[in-house]
């Protein structure tokens, strides 16, 4: 196995008394065998974790009246948005019809309401805003390779030296969401950054490596920086610059999309780009840009002129 899939494959560790090994060790082989990504295992395994915790068992000798009550608990109590009570209940679904078989109605006749609300995106400018107050180099080049080039959180933190192609102005994006790889087109710019950044630590492997307790382990790092290196300090640029919007790294991503939509890209270049498997998912950007709508004013009221 190659130092890349290791890394992918390994979880989080149990931090419970009540999900332990051997269950919580099979669940994890399950989802491996799965195909299931890193964070997706990690999710997964966390959701079994909460509901033990909440029951004060082990997940194998929780009966169906409690895991109704952790769902109403989850829903009515707590008030999850729909995306987290969709995890929670995809990662306890996995273990009841693939790790500790249940045949229970819950599982089967549980529906959750999908809120389809849309991504909140920046402007370029405000893009720019953020990269510039970052006070730290990697971070800033990072903040800057994700959103050029479109990408998730985990994909960016986990780019290697080898994706990057300068000859033909692309990066390769190993197994993304859904284990699919993809090429994106890489802005001369955003090149002449990742080379600034890559001399500062000249790691041979990874591009974005983890310096270390003494900042000073990045060039013989073997991981990539950890997702909080990012998620704190843009949590705190946005505060400071005091966006009106909620803004996560996830926010570049969709920015990302809905500027090139606005600059003329088809939709289905971006899907190529996002990696997206369904057209559908990508023309969530059309509600998003105000650009195809005015053009599409422009053409009806030229075409429907008469003299």
């Amino acid at each position: 196995m190659s130092k890349r899939n290791l890394q992918n494959s390994r979880g989080p560790k149990a931090s419970s008394r009540y999900f332990v090994d051997p269950w919580h060790a099979k669940m994890g082989d399950d989802l491996d065998l799965a195909g299931m990504s890193k964070r997706t295992r990690e999710a997964y395994l966390r959701a079994v974790k909460k509901l033990a915790e909440f029951a004060k068992r082990s997940p194998d000798k929780i009966t169906e009246a409690q895991l109704r009550k952790y769902f109403l608990h989850l829903k009515n109590d707590l008030q999850f948005a729909y995306g987290s009570l969709r995890v929670a209940f995809s990662g306890i679904k996995f273990f009841y019809t693939r790790t500790c078989r249940r045949s229970w109605n819950t599982l089967a006749e549980m529906k959750l309401q999908n809120v389809k609300s849309l991504p909140e995106v920046i402007t370029i400018e405000q893009v720019h805003q953020i990269v510039d107050h970052c006070r730290v180099p990697r971070i800033a080049a990072c903040l800057w390779t994700i959103y050029s080039l479109g990408l998730r959180l985990e994909e960016g933190l986990n780019l290697q030296v080898g994706d990057i192609d300068s000859k033909r102005m692309m990066v390769h994006i190993h197994r993304g969401k859904g284990a699919k790889d993809r090429f994106v087109p890489l802005p001369s710019y955003t090149l002449q950054r990742l080379r600034e950044h890559w001399a500062t630590h000249r790691n041979p492997r990874l591009l974005f490596p983890a310096d270390g307790r003494n900042h000073r382990g990045a060039s013989t790092a073997e991981t990539s920086m950890p997702p909080s290196t990012l998620q704190k300090p843009i949590k705190q640029i946005v505060d400071q610059l005091k966006f009106a919007k909620k803004v996560s790294i996830h926010t570049l991503r969709h920015s990302y999309a809905t500027h090139l939509l606005e600059a003329g890209v088809s939709l289905r270049a971006i899907q190529q780009y996002l990696g997206h498997s369904s057209l559908q998912t990508t023309m969530i950007y059309l509600h998003l840009t105000d650009s195809a709508a005015g053009d599409a004013r422009q053409i009806i009221d030229k075409l429907f002129r008469r003299s």
